[in-house]
């Protein structure tokens, strides 16, 4: 599998369900939201979260690996493969995937582990 790291540290950011993202939140390289009855989720750019609400739980310091795509939905297993790598080497990941492919997150301490683990499993990077 050939794999990337993006550039920026990202945040994940909890949110009420009813609270509205930022409009500069959108206008980022890279953003993911997910809405539920529970809750209002967004992976951002940490650099943008200059003065996040009271109500607003983040976590900073991940990183993204993306595996390089566009992957075919008939594609079985990719993410079970790398995530079980992973877990073997007692790496935490929070993953998104989207239409084109999908993103693995690591915490920024753990990405060069994260590399080398998956190296080992012969994934290149590129």
């Amino acid at each position: 599998m050939r794999l990337t790291v993006l550039d920026k540290e990202l945040s994940i950011v909890r949110c009420q369900p009813d609270e509205g993202v930022l409009s500069n939140w959108l206008e980022q390289d890279f953003i993911s939201i997910t809405r539920t009855d529970e809750e209002l989720s967004v992976v951002v750019a940490s650099e943008i979260l200059q003065t996040p609400s009271s109500t607003m739980k983040i976590e900073d310091g991940w990183k993204a690996i993306k595996v390089v795509g566009p992957l075919d939905f008939s594609m079985v297993g990719v993410l079970a493969q790398l995530s079980q790598s992973l877990a073997q080497a007692e790496i935490s990941i929070f993953v998104i995937s989207t239409f084109d492919t999908d993103y693995i997150l690591v915490k920024e301490r753990d990405l060069a582990a994260a590399i080398l683990t998956l190296k080992k499993q012969d994934h290149v990077f590129v």
